[in-house]
């Protein structure tokens, strides 16, 4: 039986016309699956379902997502995180949190707050992303010689450090911040090795909800502003006037680093 089933250029290109042409056809595309973002239920021949691709250095996973959660696309990761990359993420405990894509210690996840934070008189919709424990650089188990690697490796990517909250930071070529159906699913970043598609740098174990007036803002300006600070920096702020005062303490103190993102999705 033929499937409702999203294949994108991408994806296409990774596995193929053949086995692209077999799923759409049925032949090997499974009638019900768990959607790779929001772990309910879905079937692939009652409703639209994207193809989502896990793509390691030597093997790759070929996950389904409602089309409401997620468009079909390729997902690039770290060989030893793609065997249960779904499962792995699934499990992990921090609300809003996955294991960095680009670095760090396996223990470190990303957690990440939503706010709307004023700046030169508007309101913009703001990501805060804080580790959970210290950031080593790939293929080293020791944080530096700062004892956390998370902001040189944000910097080197072309996140600019913060000294004080007066003006927007500058737009990140190439990065981008994924919301669906009004929720929030990860930040994107460019692909490796002149790859044309984006890769997850953070992505939700199940989509985050964020209020109406950040949804609005967001939708208003297109642009998201992502804050990063080192693991103990901010904190799970209950409240956004309380997150303001952490992120002028950390900028303040030499441990804050933005960028402005476009928003794909609404």
């Amino acid at each position: 039986m033929p499937r409702l089933l999203d294949v994108s250029d991408d994806v296409r290109a990774e596995i193929g016309d053949d086995e692209a042409d077999r799923l759409l056809a049925g032949e090997n595309a499974p009638g019900g699956y768990d959607c790779t973002s929001c772990r309910t239920p879905g079937d692939t021949t009652q409703e639209r379902t994207s193809t989502v691709l896990f793509v390691g250095d030597e093997t790759a996973v070929l996950a389904f997502a409602h089309s409401g959660c997620l468009p079909s696309q390729v997902v690039r990761v770290a060989e030893d995180q793609l065997q249960g990359a779904v499962q792995a993420v699934a499990a992990t405990e921090a609300a809003g949190a996955a294991v960095p894509a680009q670095a760090g210690a396996p223990q470190a996840v990303l957690g990440v707050t939503s706010g709307l934070v004023l700046i030169e008189g508007e309101l913009h919709p703001a990501l805060v992303i804080e580790p959970t424990g210290p950031i080593a650089r790939p293929g080293s188990t020791v944080p530096g010689e700062g004892g956390d690697d998370f902001l040189p490796l944000l910097i080197e990517q072309g996140f600019m450090p913060v000294t004080a909250l007066t003006e927007p930071p500058h737009t990140l070529p190439g990065w981008s911040v994924l919301l669906a159906m009004g929720q929030l699913h990860a930040v994107l970043q460019p692909g490796t090795g002149g790859a044309p598609s984006q890769v997850a740098w953070w992505q939700a174990h199940q989509p985050l909800v964020v209020t109406e007036g950040w949804r609005t803002a967001a939708n208003k300006t297109h642009t998201v502003l992502v804050f990063a600070a080192p693991a103990g920096s901010i904190g799970r702020q209950p409240r956004e006037d309380l997150l303001r005062d952490a992120l002028d303490k950390a900028a303040a103190n030499g441990r804050l680093v933005a960028a402005a993102m476009p928003l794909a999705g609404t």
